[in-house]
């Protein structure tokens, strides 16, 4: 950072700011996450505004020019970085095995980075980082769609009048080329099975969460009483 900044470069720094937080706002806020372009925007401003206020603290204290390293201004956007870890742990939202906001509580940390950088004055850095970070949040999201990753999901069954078995659930599961686990069997009182409960693993598209075919056939044939279908992950 220079020793002396100048209104100029104080406004510069905040027009800088407020492009990096509307840019990487507008892309949360046109996908509907939680953390739209107000939250972006005023997130990367007191960012920029603690690092230009570490910067103006800088000219108070009359010292020589070289004994800056030995300064704890720095403390001060340090601190922001712990109070953003707060921020974004609650973002996270956990129910059973599902994780969402994960993408969510890194766009707040990154948010706040880059307007540490663009207080501190670097233009440069900032820019190059908020171009991958947008490329990061748009480009990579596109390529995930079309990558086959592993899926989780879980599966409830509970049969009707039409008595099933293990076998009956887990083979179709596994001609499709799925992994099936049972997690708990139900038996009534004449051994039949009353409830199932199973998590399976595949490999297939992150965006397509459509329950697989032969589910639908399988509902049909064995006309069960309930079934339930629940595809795990994280956003």
């Amino acid at each position: 950072m220079p020793l002396e900044i100048t209104w100029p470069d104080i406004a510069l720094r905040l027009l800088c700011t407020l492009f990096a937080g509307a840019v990487i706002g507008f892309n949360r806020e046109e996908h509907g996450r939680t953390a739209g372009l107000r939250t972006t925007i005023l997130l990367c401003l007191s960012a920029s505004l603690a690092m230009i206020l570490a910067n103006l603290m800088l000219n108070m204290t009359g010292k020589q020019p070289g004994s800056f390293v030995q300064l704890d201004a720095m403390r001060l956007p340090l601190g922001i970085l712990t109070g953003v870890g707060f921020i974004g742990a609650g973002a996270i939202l956990r129910k059973d095995n599902l994780v969402l906001g994960v993408t969510t509580a890194a766009t707040l940390w990154f948010i706040t980075i880059l307007g540490l950088i663009f207080g501190s004055g670097q233009f440069g850095l900032g820019f190059v980082a908020l171009i991958i970070g947008f490329i990061t949040l748009t480009g990579v999201k596109t390529l995930e769609k079309k990558l086959k990753l592993e899926r989780h999901a879980t599966l409830t069954i509970v049969p009707g009048k039409i008595g099933v078995t293990e076998k009956d659930i887990s083979q179709p599961f596994l001609d499709a080329g799925y992994k099936i686990n049972f997690t708990s069997i139900t038996y009534g009182e004449n051994g039949a099975v009353t409830e199932v409960n199973c998590e399976t693993r595949w490999r297939g598209p992150a965006g397509d969460n459509r329950p697989p075919e032969f589910l639908k056939q399988m509902l049909a044939r064995c006309q069960f009483e309930k079934m339930d279908w629940r595809i795990l992950g994280e956003t």
